[in-house]
């Protein structure tokens, strides 16, 4: 019989996180606009928002909190040859996209349409 190991300190508060399960709901694009519109209001996530709409308890905001955005090896290719940088100089590239929300939300390109 094999004895169970117990985790170290550090990790048994993300115990439960683990056993979390992302449930999604499918709700019409109107629903789903509201609750991201009233969350980012309120600097919520969409998810914080359910659970305060829910009446389930909503984690302390993040320390630092952050923008996210999934970005394959073709993204930073193309990033790379947009600002004149190599593919493989990852961080200088963030450092120029971060730029760039930084003037798209503080400069004129913040009310304009940026599907051009």
């Amino acid at each position: 019989m094999s004895k169970k190991k117990e985790l170290p300190s550090k990790w048994q508060a993300s115990n439960k996180a683990l056993r979390a399960v992302q449930v999604a709901f499918y709700v019409d694009e109107k629903v789903q606009d509201k609750i991201r519109q009233v969350a980012c209001i309120n600097g919520m996530s969409p998810s914080d928002m359910i659970r305060q709409i829910t009446k389930l308890p909503v984690s302390a905001p993040p320390k630092r909190p952050r923008l996210t955005a999934s970005l394959n090896h073709d993204d930073y290719v193309q990033l790379a040859q947009r600002y004149d940088l190599d593919p493989q100089d990852t961080l200088e590239i963030k450092r120029r996209v971060m730029q760039e929300l930084i003037e798209f939300a503080t400069g004129d390109t913040g009310d304009k349409d940026i599907s051009s």
